[in-house]
């Protein structure tokens, strides 16, 4: 198994390439210490990426998106100092499988790593927590289509981001997971990441409700869906 590691310090690349020895033998680590390097890297065979958020030659997350354009069925996990949820459901965005803040042991980025290799997307606790957060119930009972029809796509933006808009305006046209992805450009994980992200702000307990609501926010601006 090949594994990039791309981080300008080299002591993050010697103890994370320590560490995924773990995930057994025959493991070859690369390195790059740049963005240059790191598409450079891309164009190798590789099975999974760990990706620094702020190395060098980095410009926000088009590094990421860059190399997700690149290599679209290469697994990455964007590492990072910063602990941010805004920034952590960003990357989600960009297609990334994971996001471990490099504040993390060792034994959380193994197990991250080998939930990702298995197909999976690694969400930190800290971003879950906060969409159960906005899960919590109000003192009065309401329906999904109470809440959705008490809400404009201006709030809504406050609590998802827009690649979430997107994926519940597809989800109101009927479409499945793997198209959603697919249309998206984003693995079906990522989509499912999303889409319970969506259920928990619009207090949906299922595709229905969140299309019914989903509905009646776009009928406000104007512009009906229709189902396919």
């Amino acid at each position: 198994m090949r594994i990039l590691i791309a981080d300008d310090h080299r002591l993050i690349i010697d103890a994370v390439s320590d560490k995924l020895a773990e995930l057994g033998p025959g493991i070859e680590i690369v390195a790059a210490a740049d963005v240059a390097a790191l598409f450079d890297q891309l164009a190798t065979p590789l099975n999974l990426a760990l990706i620094d958020l702020a190395m060098p030659g980095a410009h926000g997350l088009s590094h990421i998106q860059e190399a997700r354009r690149r290599s679209p069925q290469l697994p990455i996990i964007v590492l990072s100092g910063q602990e941010e949820p805004g920034i952590m459901r960003d990357v989600l965005d960009c297609g990334a499988q994971g996001f471990i803040p490099k504040a993390y042991s060792p034994a959380v980025m193994v197990s991250a790593v080998r939930l990702v290799l298995a197909g999976g997307v690694y969400v930190p606790p800290m971003l879950l927590n906060m969409l159960e957060q906005r899960e919590a119930p109000s003192d009065e009972p309401a329906t999904a289509a109470t809440h959705g029809a008490q809400r404009d796509l201006g709030s809504l933006r406050e609590i998802l981001t827009e690649r979430q808009i997107d994926v519940l305006r597809l989800l109101s046209q009927g479409q499945p997971n793997k198209m959603i992805g697919r249309i998206l450009g984003i693995s079906e994980g990522t989509v499912k990441i999303h889409l319970a992200a969506i259920f928990r702000a619009l207090n949906a307990r299922n595709r229905t409700e969140a299309v019914m609501t989903a509905r009646a926010l776009v009928e406000e601006q104007g512009a009906p869906v229709r189902s396919s």
